[in-house]
This record gives C-alpha cells, structure tokens and sequence, in this order.
C-alpha cells in the first residue's frame, strides 16, 4: 500500500497540532516539548526519530491520550484526544509485560476484543485474520512464556491490529530482539501494513530501519523539541532487506537522516524556533557530502 506522500495534501487522519509539554520540578519548570506539529494521512506509515532525550516517549503518550499537553491538541478523525481513543493502539517495545503469560496467544490477542464486546463469532475471524496476518496461526494454544521474543513480538502486534485500529502507534517494539528478528519483523510491519492498509507512527532510535520501514521519516530536534525535517521516502514501494537497504538512492537517505541527528545533537541546549515548512525531499546524490560516514544500522541513542 502506497499513500503517494508527495501528491496533495488530503485530509489527515491524525493531526498533532502545536503540542508544547511542561513538567514542573522542584527547580521550576523544564519545557521537554516545545511545538510539534505534524499530520499523518489514512493509511501511510510514518517513523519517528531523533536524539535521546527528544521527547519521542512523551509525544506518543500524549498521542495515545495517556497525558495531556500543556498547549496544544491532537485530533483523531476529526476528533479532539484528551483519553485513550477507541480506534487506536499502542504496541510497546516490553513485549513480556504487555502480555499475560496465563493465557495462550489466542486469549492474549482475544482479551481487548472480548473488553469491546465484540460477539464470539466474529472475534473469532478477527483473531484467526490476526494470527495469520503475523504468521502465528500454527501456535494459537501455545502460551507467550513459550515463544522466542521475536514471535512474542508478534503476538503483540496480532492483538494490535486484530482490534482494527484506525492508527497503530509503535513504540520501538524491536529494540529488545536481535538482528536478524528485527528484519524480519521489519519485513512483518511492511506485509501487514500493505494487507491491511492500517496508519502506523512507527517511533525508532534506528535510522536505517526509519528510512527502510516509512514513507516519510519524521526527525525530531533535540529537546525542548520541535520537529527539525519531515522527510519524504521515495524509495519503492516493494521493499526487501537485500535489494532495498543496497540501493543508492537508501544510502542517500539514510546519510541525511543521520546528518540531521548530527545537527540535533550539536544543538542540544539552543532554543529551537518551530519550522515554517520542515517537509523535504531531499536531492539526489546527497550521500556525497563530504564527512559523512556509510553507516550502518545506527541507532541514535
């Protein structure tokens, strides 16, 4: 599934609109997020990176309606968030917490659609589509404590989208698994993702996996925090380990998310002015800036 981010606008699906977040301390008060302003489109998948510290955590609670922001809104289908909405989940990166270990795969994907009171028969289908949707239709009786991380994993993910929600919201769900599950369950998102044309904000510390995984890479200054460039994946739309992560044109990318961390990085601590216009495409042949290193899989944290 391909959301042409480069054609018109359209109507957002989700819109975070000026967010500004304040905690107050005991020193007084320190503005982790200043003005974050974005929109998702139904249907694209977009990835969320920025330094440590960028307020990535926060913004996806305050997405998901689990904290308010002291300025600002988000609007879910044309609907203010001030709780946690019904058409939108959440897959964490603690797998093991968020599962329940006395119920089987098929009870654990099951639960929130026996909490929405959704009839048996077509839970039923909801979760068998789940299932086999993340390839775990052959292991529907086994438990969670019996399943390697990635395929718990998995399980994490069935429950998310066989709730059908409007808007995934995932929050590093791969940091904790090794390298090769993480590409495979890289490859996962992108197959459900296409079958099941669900809005995913994929939030990552890995810039490889943001350009590999989005259609647009949405990266974040350092904090107080503003979003430094909204940047347009124009790679195709097919993608595979191999071929995709080999391309010129994914090099070129991947160096200038990795350039704009850089920035980030070297600006913590200055006051950061919102962009007027932070969506770019970035030029061919960009990988050829002088200093920038081919990096690999570099994780930002």
């Amino acid at each position: 599934m391909q959301s042409n981010p480069t054609d018109g606008p359209g109507q957002p699906l989700l819109s975070v609109r000026g967010i500004q977040k304040i905690y107050k301390v005991d020193a007084g008060e320190i503005e982790a997020v200043r003005n974050l302003t974005f929109d998702l489109r139904p249907g694209e998948l977009v990835c969320l990176v920025g330094p440590s510290g960028s307020g990535k955590t926060t913004l996806l609670k305050i997405i998901a309606g689990l904290m308010a922001p002291t300025s600002g809104e988000v609007v879910l289908a044309g609907k203010k968030v001030t709780e946690p909405p019904k058409d939108m989940a959440v897959v964490f990166q603690e797998y093991g917490r968020s599962l329940f270990p006395w119920m089987t795969v098929r009870g654990n994907v099951e639960l929130p659609l026996k909490n929405a009171g959704i009839a048996k028969g077509e839970r039923n289908k909801l979760v068998d589509d789940a299932l086999e949707a993340v390839g775990l239709a052959h292991v529907p009786t086994s438990y969670p404590w019996q399943l390697s991380g990635g395929m718990q994993q998995r399980v994490a993910i069935a429950r998310a989208v066989a709730y059908q929600p409007k808007v995934l919201l995932m929050d590093e769900p791969f940091a904790a698994v090794d390298a090769q599950t993480r590409a495979d369950l890289e490859d996962l998102v992108r197959s459900v993702w296409e079958k099941l044309g669900v809005t995913i904000l994929f939030v990552t510390h890995d810039i490889d996996e943001s350009v590999y995984l989005g259609e647009r890479v949405v990266v974040l200054s350092s904090s107080p925090t503003v979003v430094q460039e909204d940047i347009i994946i124009d790679l195709p739309e097919k993608r595979d380990q191999l071929t995709t992560r080999s391309l010129p044109r994914f090099v070129e990318l991947r160096n200038h998310v990795y350039e704009q961390i850089q920035i980030a990085k070297k600006n913590k601590g200055v006051a950061n002015p919102a962009p007027v216009d932070p969506r770019v495409t970035v030029p061919h042949a960009a990988a050829a800036v002088e200093g920038l290193p081919p990096v690999s899989g570099v994780d930002v944290s």
